[in-house]
């Protein structure tokens, strides 16, 4: 029979607290009026009438409660212990562990007539005369009980209790062990025997199923946190007149202790906020459609090392106008700068300190502080923090939380002959450019370095810059570095709501460190988080990304206005574009905006007919003008293909400006060739090459020239005459 986590939980403290009980009460007798004593045994019944009620073990809790009451009487001096007493007592602890062992063994909560038992206590407690006992009756049948199912609980029995700094010291000897392991892993990269290989493969294998069991020994389920909240989201929802719901997923998943007791406050307040800030009154949410119950949505899960944790409403959402308008108000950025923010960059303003979007200040919220102690707590345990809105239909903050502070996975690199260590946490790809690549791949705007990745220009810091390293003159490993115009590393690293590319010497591995921490003379230094030994003994400092970001002021006032300036130019010119590619005259590649496009046609030669100088064919109820592209760009005779003998290929086109059409507002481009019709960003542009075209591009990685269409419609009464000449 499988039995919950919270149902083991409580029968191995109540079974430890039963133990202590009798051990208490024996040396009560001898002791009689010792307070501690009196005390103590008081609390334990308590608890256990407490728990007891929790789980609707009506049974425990009356009888528990009886022996509560009489302890009471104790405590305060009203009555003297008595052997009767005693015995009353040691009866209750007899029915308790009755009932606790029918549980397990049964999983229901059985119901006992212990009324016998109930009335004894009372009697003690009304009295100081001796003579009060059970009836024979009810003492045999307790008696009967307990002979018959009591035995040792076998959940209490396999449980045990560990100090946590017992636990705590374990930890740090697995990752001295872990260290060792790496340094011996190091060693047998460079040995060839393979009896030596295989006893090296075998330690790594057993420290790791070490280290794993004892971080599962700190490990505990998020369902220890997240129990109080379904009370605090009850009295909280009342308190501001509101209908909250609940719901939690992946109560199972768990993370270290010490984690969880550090993610417990701003838990708490994001929960807040989000019932006092999202969840809208009964009576707004129905005037929006909505049910009148609002959501309050708690979910965890496991993921690559990490714990993601969403808390999610499904209120008002955040209005990033709004934000934008209250950080003004309080000066914490400029109009010019709240102008050049996405949507997204201004729902990040939510962290910053003093921002508070509400309007009154309450015991709930409204004094401007908490959001930013929120990112700043996640963040000190090697976290991220971030928020996600759409107004009206509610805000999501996702946590993604390290399973242990104790042992990282990591990214190792090189930086001026030095290791230094990347939590991965914070890593988002990659980037390796060589040769012409890495010469020409960065730019500058107003002298700040950035990299134009896929169309977003970005930032760059150069770690030998900001840790003013000297280089080196050889790689670690001896062979001499690579030259650093002909290579360039970039790690794109994710620094609270602005990513940035790291450049570095050489992209080493990945690995998983010991953190240490540093000492006092370096705990000064934001841009190190720690420090790890390496395989080969040697220190490796740990990087805080956030700390970097931060010394390295990526980019100052005017060059982050310059630098949205670009990022918006590069977003609009890699906007995609339809366009119609086709082989114009000398072979020419031309291309035309989709949106001017009505029809890809054929047209026999003998269906064109002359109106005055100019070639027409009727089309569709209409006259189309004919335009020839070889006679516009104005193509050799002695390339000129024999066009009769071939269909006409023909591009039709809107436009408004077309001279002699008699108000049609369509013309025919005669063209040698349709291609193809794509739809890309176009990145890299050239100036016009001359009339009817409005520019040159890169399109599929070959020079093509956008034709203007409205400038080549003007000319269609001067160029009709000139039909291409078969030769």
């Amino acid at each position: 029979m499988e039995i919950d986590e919270d149902l083991k939980a409580f029968l191995v403290e109540s079974s430890e607290s039963l133990n202590q009980l009798e051990v208490d009460l024996v040396a009560l007798e001898t002791h009689p009026t010792d307070p501690d004593l009196i005390t103590r045994i008081y609390r334990h019944f308590h608890t256990l009438k407490g728990n007891g009620g929790f789980l609707g073990l009506n049974t425990l809790e009356s009888i528990t409660h009886a022996a509560e009451n009489l302890l009471s009487r104790l405590r305060e001096g009203q009555l003297t212990l008595s052997p009767e007493m005693t015995n009353g007592l040691l009866q209750v602890i007899d029915a308790v562990r009755v009932i606790l062992t029918t549980l397990e063994t049964t999983g229901e909560a059985r119901e006992f007539d212990f009324t016998g038992l109930i009335e004894t206590l009372a009697q003690l407690k009304s009295s100081d005369q001796i003579g009060a006992e059970m009836n024979s009756s009810a003492a045999a049948e307790l008696t009967s009980l307990t002979s018959a199912v009591l035995h040792p609980s076998s959940i209490a029995e396999s449980a045990i209790r560990v100090d946590v700094k017992l636990l705590d010291d374990l930890m740090n000897m697995v990752g001295e062990l872990v260290l060792c392991r790496n340094q011996i892993l190091e060693f047998a990269n460079t040995q060839s025997d393979a009896y030596l290989t295989d006893t090296f493969q075998r330690l790594n294998l057993i420290t790791n199923e070490l280290q794993e069991g004892v971080m599962k020994t700190r490990m505990q389920p998020i369902r220890k946190l997240w129990s109080k909240f379904p009370r605090m989201v009850r009295d909280l929802a009342r308190s501001l007149d509101k209908q909250v719901r609940l719901v939690m997923e992946g109560e199972d998943t768990k993370l270290d202790k010490t984690l969880l007791e550090a993610i417990a406050d701003p838990f708490i307040h994001l929960i807040r906020n989000c019932i006092d800030h999202g969840i809208e009154t009964a009576s707004v949410r129905t005037a929006a459609g909505k049910p009148a119950e609002g959501q309050l949505l708690l979910r965890a899960a496991h993921e690559s090392g990490y714990v993601n944790i969403e808390i999610s409403d499904d209120g008002a959402g955040i209005n990033p106008n709004q934000l934008k308008q209250k950080a003004i108000k309080s000066r914490l950025i400029t109009p010019e700068q709240a102008d050049r923010m996405t949507d997204q960059e201004a729902l990040n303003l939510i962290f910053l300190p003093g921002l508070s979007t509400t309007e009154q200040v309450t015991n709930v919220s409204g004094r401007g502080i908490g959001m930013d102690v929120v990112r700043t707590n996640i963040e000190k345990i090697g976290g991220a923090v971030d928020v996600q809105s759409q107004l009206g239909q509610g805000a999501t903050f996702k946590l993604k939380i390290p399973l242990t502070l104790a042992i990282v996975p990591t990214l190792i690199v090189t930086c001026g002959g030095e290791r230094y260590a990347i939590p991965q946490v914070s890593l988002l790809e990659l980037v390796r450019l060589e040769g012409e690549q890495a010469q020409q791949g960065v730019e500058r705007v107003h002298g700040a370095p950035v990299y134009r990745l896929r169309g977003n220009l970005l930032p760059l810091v150069y770690l030998i810059d900001e840790l003013q390293l000297e280089k080196a003159a050889s790689a670690s490993n001896g062979r001499p570095a690579a030259d650093p115009e002909d290579i360039l590393n970039i790690v794109v690293l994710q620094a609270v709501d602005k990513s940035f590319g790291l450049v570095v010497d050489a992209i080493n591995d990945t690995q998983e460190i010991v953190v240490k921490p540093l000492g006092k003379q370096l705990k000064g230094i934001t841009c190190f988080a720690g420090a790890t030994i390496m395989g080969d003994g040697r220190v490796a400092l740990i990087l805080d990304i956030q700390g970097l970001a931060q010394r390295a002021h990526m980019v100052s006032e005017q060059q982050e206005t310059a630098l949205m300036a670009a990022s918006v130019q590069a977003a609009q010119a890699a906007q995609t574009q339809a366009l119609l590619l086709f082989q114009g005259p000398d072979k020419r590649r031309m291309g035309i905006r989709l949106t001017g496009v009505a029809r890809l046609e054929q047209f026999a030669w003998g269906a064109i007919e002359r109106v005055g100088h100019q070639d027409v064919i009727q089309y569709r109820d209409q006259i189309l003008p004919l335009i020839y592209l070889s006679t516009v760009f104005g193509k050799s005779a002695a390339t000129q293909p024999a066009l009769e003998g071939e269909p006409l290929q023909v591009v039709v086109v809107t436009s408004t400006k077309a001279q002699n059409a008699d108000d049609q507002t369509m013309v025919g481009l005669v063209v040698e060739h349709i291609q193809d019709i794509i739809d890309e960003p176009i990145l890299i542009k050239g100036p016009a090459t001359q009339l009817g075209v409005e520019c040159s591009a890169v399109v599929q990685g070959k020079v093509t020239e956008i034709l203007d269409v409205e400038a080549i419609a003007q000319t269609v009464q001067f160029v009709s005459a000139q039909r291409p000449v078969a030769v």
